[in-house]
């Protein structure tokens, strides 16, 4: 799992069916206190993010584990939204 924020969405009208009904965003990775800070991918969205939304991303095969995801062409999905990150004793994000 890595840590992405949320930055767009991506729209697609023509598509491989089996992404009919998806929502799809763009994401970049992102340090612990939410700063993106990775190149822009785009996940299926899962879990109803959105934009400025800090979330978790699995990549690869283990993108196509979800109900949602699962025999899709996928290789990112977004699968939670961070309410908070702590390292240490440090909470360094907090939704707000």
């Amino acid at each position: 799992m890595l840590i992405a924020k949320v930055v767009g969405s991506a729209v697609a009208t023509i598509k491989d069916e089996k992404l009919n009904g998806t929502k799809l965003l763009v994401v970049r990775e992102a340090d612990v206190t939410g700063q993106a800070t990775g190149k822009p991918l785009v996940a299926v969205d899962t879990v109803e993010a959105g934009v400025g939304d800090l979330v978790l991303i699995a990549s690869g095969s283990s993108a196509r584990q979800t109900s949602i995801t699962q025999n899709r062409p996928v290789d990112a999905v977004i699968m939670a939204v961070l309410d908070s990150l702590s390292v240490g004793a440090e909470i360094t994000f907090k939704k707000s």
